[in-house]
């Protein structure tokens, strides 16, 4: 008898070809997303358009500010801040730096208890003209704040001209939010 090498075909099951092709699909997600453009800032939709309204209700003992008053002709800084935030303590002496420039700065206190937050500012002394209060965090989802602190230009017409994510601290303060501001101050 004669050995036949006629063996029957092996077929590939679907099933053996599908974790190759889900492993190729995530490598190919992975490399587009590292050729993305800057990683670093969050795009908002509020760029160059007029800024959300502030909060009616401020903080007590620390001054108010309307809408009126992001459009009364002077660049501000808005500053989304919380007492309880580590990172908004971290940044706060260059608030109080920004006010001794001469900085008009509004300071939205954000998810905070009133006298935490009063405390707090009593203490380590307030660098805001003034201190809408904002405890439920409405105002944060219109002006799009996903957290404390978030800062944002504002020009004298009401335009928001940046977004600043994080606390102003380290090369992104220095080498972005700092050249737009004197940018919008025209220094």
């Amino acid at each position: 008898m004669a050995e036949s090498n006629d063996a029957p075909a092996r077929k590939i099951s679907p099933l053996m070809i599908l974790p190759p092709l889900i492993f190729a699909a995530f490598a190919i997600m992975a490399y587009l997303g590292m050729q993305r453009g800057d990683t670093h800032t969050l795009p908002s939709t509020f760029i160059g358009q007029q800024a959300p309204g502030l909060p009616a209700e401020t903080l007590e003992g620390f001054g108010g500010v309307t809408d009126a008053d992001l459009r009364d002709g002077q660049v501000t800084v808005v500053n989304f801040w919380a007492s309880w935030c580590p990172p908004c303590r971290a940044e706060h002496p260059r608030l109080l730096e920004l006010q001794q420039e001469g900085v008009r700065i509004v300071g939205v206190n954000f998810k905070d208890k009133a006298g935490a937050a009063g405390s707090y500012l009593t203490e380590e002394k307030s660098p805001f003209i003034g201190v809408p209060f904002d405890p439920q965090g409405r105002a944060a989802i219109d002006w799009g704040v996903t957290g404390p602190p978030e800062t944002f230009i504002v020009a004298g017409d009401g335009t928001v001209l940046h977004k600043h994510v994080g606390p102003l601290a380290g090369t992104l303060y220095t080498d972005v939010f700092l050249p737009a501001l004197h940018e919008a101050l025209g220094r």
